[in-house]
C-alpha cells in the first residue's frame, strides 16, 4: 500500500513527458511542411528570375549593344562636323564604351553577346520566363513528396537530393514530359519510411535547424527581390514575358531613332567645309591690287 502512491506519481509524471514529446514532434512536422512550402515558393521565384535574366540577355542584349554602337557613331559624326575639342572627347568616351561591333544582322542572329563575346551555347534554352501551370503542379507535387528535408538519415537525404536536382532542372526548362517521367519514377520507388520516435533533444535540434534554414531562404528571397532583374519583374508580376516584349519594342524604336539621326549627320556637310565655301581665300589678282593702290598713293604724291 505504501508503494502505491509512488507508483501512481511516477506514472503521472511520465504522462506529461510523453504528451509533450508528441506535441513537439507535431510541431517539427508542421515546421517541416511549412519550410517545404516556403522553399517551393523561393525556388519558383528563383527560376523565374533566372529565366527572365537569361531571356533578357538573349533577346535584348544585341539591341543594347546596337544602341551603344550607334551612340558612338553619332558622337563621332558630331565631332567630325564641329571639330570642337569637347565633341571629340565625347566621341572618344563613347567609343571606349563599346568594342568593335559587327553588323546588326549578325548581332540579332546571336553571333555575339552584348559584351562582344560569343555567348555560351545553351542546348535547351527556356521557352518562357514562367513555366506553365501543369509544370508548376507537377513540380510542387514532386517537391512535396521527395524533398530532402523529409529524409531521416544521410543515405535517404542524398538520394532525395539527387532526385530533386533532376526535378529542378526539368522545371527550369518547363519540361512537362520529364516531370511526368520523374513522378512515375518516384512512385515506383520505395515508399518514404515513417519518421521514427525521436527524443526531445533531437526534436529541439531539428526545430533549430528548420528555423536557420528558413532564415537563409528568406535572405535568398530578399536578395532575388532586390536584384535589378527582380525589381524589373515587379513592373509586370502577372506576365513578365509581355514585359520583355514591351522593352524590346521600346529598344527597337530607340534604334530606329538613332539610325535616323546618324543618317542625317552623315548627309549634312561639316561646318569646316561650309566655311571654306562661304569665305574663300583672296584671289591672286586681288593681292596685287592692294599693292597697286599703295603704289598709286605713292605715285600721286609724286
Amino acid at each position: 500500500m505504501t508503494n502505491s502512491p509512488g507508483t501512481e506519481s511516477s506514472a503521472t509524471a511520465s504522462a506529461p513527458s510523453d504528451g509533450g514529446e508528441d506535441r513537439l514532434a507535431k510541431a517539427v512536422r508542421a515546421a517541416e511542411q511549412a519550410l517545404i512550402e516556403f522553399e517551393i515558393a523561393v525556388e519558383t521565384f528563383r527560376v523565374e528570375v533566372e529565366n527572365f535574366s537569361r531571356l533578357h540577355h538573349q533577346r535584348l542584349g544585341p539591341m543594347y549593344a546596337r544602341l551603344d554602337e550607334l551612340d558612338a557613331l553619332i558622337a563621332e559624326a558630331v565631332a567630325a562636323h564641329s571639330g570642337d575639342r569637347a565633341d571629340i572627347e565625347r566621341a572618344w568616351e563613347a567609343r571606349a564604351l563599346v568594342m568593335p561591333m559587327p553588323g546588326v544582322e549578325e548581332l540579332f542572329g546571336g553571333m555575339l553577346g552584348s559584351d562582344g563575346v560569343r555567348p555560351a551555347e545553351d542546348a535547351n534554352p527556356p521557352r518562357r520566363v514562367r513555366p506553365g501551370k501543369e509544370a508548376q503542379r507537377l513540380y510542387r507535387e514532386l517537391a512535396r513528396k521527395a524533398h530532402p528535408d523529409l529524409a531521416q538519415d544521410d543515405a535517404e537525404k542524398e538520394r532525395r537530393s539527387a532526385f530533386i536536382a533532376r526535378v529542378n532542372e526539368a522545371y527550369a526548362y518547363a519540361d512537362e514530359d520529364a516531370l511526368r517521367a520523374l513522378s512515375a519514377e518516384w512512385d515506383a520507388g520505395p515508399e518514404p519510411e515513417e519518421a521514427p520516435a525521436s527524443q526531445a533533444e533531437v526534436l529541439y535540434a531539428r526545430l533549430e535547424w528548420l528555423a536557420e534554414r528558413k532564415e537563409k531562404l528568406a535572405a535568398l528571397a530578399a536578395e532575388l527581390d532586390q536584384s535589378a532583374i527582380g525589381q524589373m519583374m515587379r513592373l509586370a508580376p502577372d506576365d513578365p514575358d509581355a514585359l520583355l516584349n514591351e522593352i524590346a519594342e521600346q529598344l527597337l524604336t530607340q534604334v530606329s531613332q538613332r539610325e535616323a539621326r546618324l543618317a542625317e549627320l552623315v548627309r549634312r556637310p561639316s561646318r569646316r567645309k561650309e566655311s571654306a565655301v562661304s569665305a574663300p581665300s583672296p584671289s591672286p589678282d586681288e593681292e596685287p591690287q592692294a599693292g597697286t593702290e599703295s603704289g598709286d598713293d605713292g605715285s600721286g604724291s609724286d
